[in-house]
């Protein structure tokens, strides 16, 4: 019984975490990685349950992306 209720807080923690990661990226970071997103507000609600499944892949692109972005910005 305590293994399964363990196992529920970790996917809802990782669910959390990943509700977190969505609001800030489809916030901030869409703009910014993808400048043809600019102003396509309607797609973005669309984007949320992948990003909740998906958020260590998304934060790992996102701050690559970002990384490369600075890098390139300084030339």
């Amino acid at each position: 019984m305590e293994t399964s209720a363990f196992l529920i807080d970790i996917g809802r923690y990782y669910l959390i975490v990943g509700v977190v990661v969505a609001a800030f990226f489809l916030g901030i970071g869409i703009d910014r990685i993808d400048p043809s997103s600019r102003g396509s507000y309607a797609f973005r609600p669309l984007l949320i349950p992948g990003i909740c499944l998906l958020w260590p892949l998304v934060l790992y692109r996102w701050l690559a992306l970002e990384k490369k972005s600075g890098d390139g910005e300084g030339s």
